[in-house]
């Protein structure tokens, strides 16, 4: 254990403030968030752990509004997570209270990233173990918004992106696969497709939020999930399938390529031993 690692204002030799270090290594333990972005609608799905039997799911949640239109998925310490959704519960309708007007997405974001700052800087506090996506509309903007918050303080306006465990296999996932002017339909498919990347169990673990206008947000049920799941798992199979046949005829091809070719080499070679009997002949 390093001795820079006992307080949170003392800085390492090589830059780290550690405890911020550790804080987010608390993140990437925790459970897998996704945000994905699309042409008119923006989508948040996380990772659900299995409840216990006698324990309501209601109470266990990973996301939570703040505003009619602006909606926040976490991972790491939930314990956290909920002062820093309280806080910024309030500042929504402070906001309200005091300019007549809903909180932009961004606003509620930077104030959210400033809490987790001045908990990085300050003797006898530790910085929340929590990272953060917010998504959602501006009342006087149609395109959707999705941020990301670290326990660093820092914030970033993102087209897709992924938090928790595994969170770097889920990102180079969405790189691949994301594109400008998804539909909502497909946007809800590359969200479950990127979480399944980490979840094995199926949509029972799985929530998720649909946001497609100011105001008008969604979750979907079991049901619903269970749908999407299904249709991906056949859209795999089919992928699958014509691989198959793809590598199938490639073989094909080939073989008949090396049997063409032996035939014409043992016709070649009949032909000159039948010179060479003719030649023999003649000579005799």
């Amino acid at each position: 254990m390093s001795r820079y690692d006992t307080a949170l204002t003392t800085f390492a030799p090589d830059g780290h403030l550690f405890q911020v270090d550790y804080a987010l290594e608390a993140v990437r333990k925790g459970t897998c968030a996704v945000g994905v972005r699309g042409k008119e609608c923006v989508i948040l799905a996380v990772e659900k752990k299995s409840v216990l039997q006698l324990q309501d799911p209601r109470t266990v949640r990973k996301t939570a509004m703040l505003d009619d239109h602006v909606c926040l998925g976490f991972a790491g310490l939930t314990a956290d997570a909920r002062i820093l959704i309280d806080k910024a519960r309030i500042e929504c309708q402070s906001h309200r209270l005091t300019v007549e007007d809903p909180v932009s997405v961004e606003y509620i974001t930077r104030h959210i990233a400033g809490i987790q700052q001045r908990y990085t800087q300050s003797g006898g506090v530790r910085p929340f173990g929590v990272s953060c996506l917010l998504i959602g509309f501006d009342h006087d903007d149609p395109r959707p918004r999705l941020y990301l918050t670290e326990p660093s303080g820092i914030f970033s306006a993102w087209k897709a992106n992924a938090i928790g465990r595994s969170s770097k296999t889920v990102r180079e996932f969405l790189e691949k696969n994301w594109k400008a002017d998804m539909t909502k339909d497909e946007t809800v498919q590359l969200a479950v497709k990127s979480l399944l990347e980490v979840v094995q169990t199926g949509a029972k673990n799985i929530d998720l939020a649909v946001m497609d206008g100011f105001g008008s947000v969604r979750n979907l049920t079991q049901d619903e999930l269970a749908a999407v799941v299904e249709q991906i798992e056949k859209d795999k199979e089919a992928e699958a399938e014509r691989k198959r046949s793809r590598l199938a005829q490639a073989a094909a091809s080939r073989d008949a390529m090396i049997s063409g070719g032996g035939l014409g080499d043992g016709a070649e070679g009949t032909g000159a031993v039948t010179a060479e009997e003719e030649a023999g002949a003649g000579e005799v």
